[in-house]
């Protein structure tokens, strides 16, 4: 099941921080995929290689970071997987600390929560790229983003869409103010505390929404609550396959209040100097995702109850990039 801590907010850092070095990252196991190059890793140019990825414990990092290990495998390394670590700092210290070799990573939690700013910059192209030089700092590399932008929204059931006809952040703060009552909330205990969640969002926007219209849960139980209406809107997460399956309809953020979560390959810099060829190996994967492709794949998973792994590797063999040994 999909967990909540996809971002590590800052209340939470400090604790997770200390404990990064027992995350279990000690242990981890050979990916052991029979793959062979496609259009990806011809020439193996990674032969020799001993690569540990990691990633956090959600659905759509989990495939990602199979997805990353297969590149890696058919491109002729050895693979050891740290895949699911609980949390976002885990995963992020391995990688800056050499305890892993890569992992993708979402420019917004970088920029927010690992480099402590509190305004996210709208372009996305920008925004990976300050997210970028900053990181050169702290010994990491970021290689091209994708598409795929796994955001915060909030979105409703479609007898609620008839019933209210909201469509943005803007009316819905309209509508909390017109008819308090009607705006009640399911979110995580992140999102409900982190400058860059509700509290934040209440700012943006101009909403007051009273403390007993929010209720905190996990992230699984939100789809099912909101799809049945057990509150009017729940925060989901934009690439998440079950908005399609459960017919949701999403808020545009109008105001462009969220940071933009764009995913991107993080590889430990003293890694990609001894290894340059990790690059060319993940760029043309990198640039196949999309928010499209993301809600197909946890679909996959959250709704059809797949693999994460055989998830990514059908796809891997699907696009092309690899090839079944």
């Amino acid at each position: 099941m999909r967990t909540p801590r996809r971002r590590t907010g800052p209340l939470l850092a400090a604790v997770l921080l200390a404990a990064a070095s027992g995350c279990g990252l000690t242990s981890g196991s050979p990916m052991v995929d029979d793959v062979k190059p496609g259009s990806i890793g011809k020439g193996k140019p990674l032969e020799g290689a001993k690569l540990t990825v990691t990633s956090k414990e959600f659905t759509e990092q989990l495939i990602l970071g199979a997805i990353m290990g297969i590149a890696f495998q058919a491109a002729g390394a050895e693979v050891i997987d740290r895949t699911g670590i609980q949390g976002s700092v885990g995963s992020r210290e391995a990688v800056v600390n050499g305890d892993a070799d890569a992992a993708y990573e979402y420019t917004g939690t970088a920029w927010i929560t690992y480099q402590g700013n509190s305004k996210p910059i709208p372009d996305p192209r920008e925004q990976w790229r300050a997210v970028r030089d900053a990181d050169v700092r702290n010994g990491v590399t970021w290689l091209a983003p994708s598409a795929l932008n796994n955001t915060y929204a909030l979105a409703m059931n479609q007898a609620n869409y008839e019933k209210y006809h909201t469509r943005t952040l803007s009316e819905v703060a309209a509508l909390a103010k017109s008819d308090p009552g009607a705006v009640t909330l399911c979110v995580e205990g992140e999102f409900a505390n982190r400058a860059d969640g509700l509290p934040g969002m209440e700012k943006a926007y101009g909403m007051n929404i009273p403390a007993a219209n929010v209720t905190q849960m996990d992230t699984g139980i939100i789809y099912t609550q909101t799809a049945k209406g057990a509150c009017t809107y729940g925060e989901v997460f934009t690439t998440d396959g079950r908005i399609k399956s459960m017919n949701l309809v999403v808020m545009k953020d109008d105001k462009k209040f969220f940071p933009n979560y764009n995913a991107a390959p993080t590889v430990n810099t003293g890694t990609l100097k001894k290894w340059p060829a990790i690059a060319e190996v993940l760029d043309p994967v990198t640039a196949k995702l999309d928010n499209t492709v993301a809600q197909d794949l946890n679909a996959k998973v959250d709704v059809d109850g797949e693999d994460p792994h055989q998830v990514a590797l059908d796809w891997m063999v699907d696009e092309g990039f690899v090839k079944k040994g």
